[in-house]
């Protein structure tokens, strides 16, 4: 098991909420503790997510809840930009970090999928 701080998959969630922090810090008032309080608990509780999968035997599922969390972070996102809070660079900006957090996840997923049918005796 690695250490979940050396998981690419956590490192760029990392990333993703040192990117929402600084962008939330920008948000007018009425937005910045809704909807910018909201994004930041959502990211940070993605990255705890990826640790407990990290230390998880039911992988599966944590990664599914990770997965989860990914899209509710990407609709808030959007909101921030149709509520004209963030421009469509910084949106596309964090979009690539989450599809590339996405990306990580389904990579896992397979990994973890394998395992378990080889674990079974299967041939996949």
């Amino acid at each position: 098991m690695a250490m979940y701080d050396t998981l690419p998959v956590f490192k760029k969630g990392y990333d993703l909420l040192i990117e929402i922090y600084k962008m939330t810090s920008g948000l007018s008032r009425e937005y910045k503790y809704t909807v910018g309080e909201k994004l930041k608990n959502e990211t940070l509780e993605l990255l705890l997510k990826i640790y407990r999968t990290n230390l998880s035997r039911a992988k599966e599922m944590e990664i599914d809840s990770c997965r989860e969390s990914t899209e509710t972070v990407r609709l808030l996102i959007r909101l921030l930009h149709d509520l004209r809070q963030i421009n469509i660079k910084k949106m596309i900006a964090l979009n690539v970090l989450i599809e590339s957090i996405s990306k990580q996840l389904s990579g896992w997923k397979k990994s973890v999928n394998k395992s378990v049918l080889n674990d079974k005796g299967g041939n996949g």
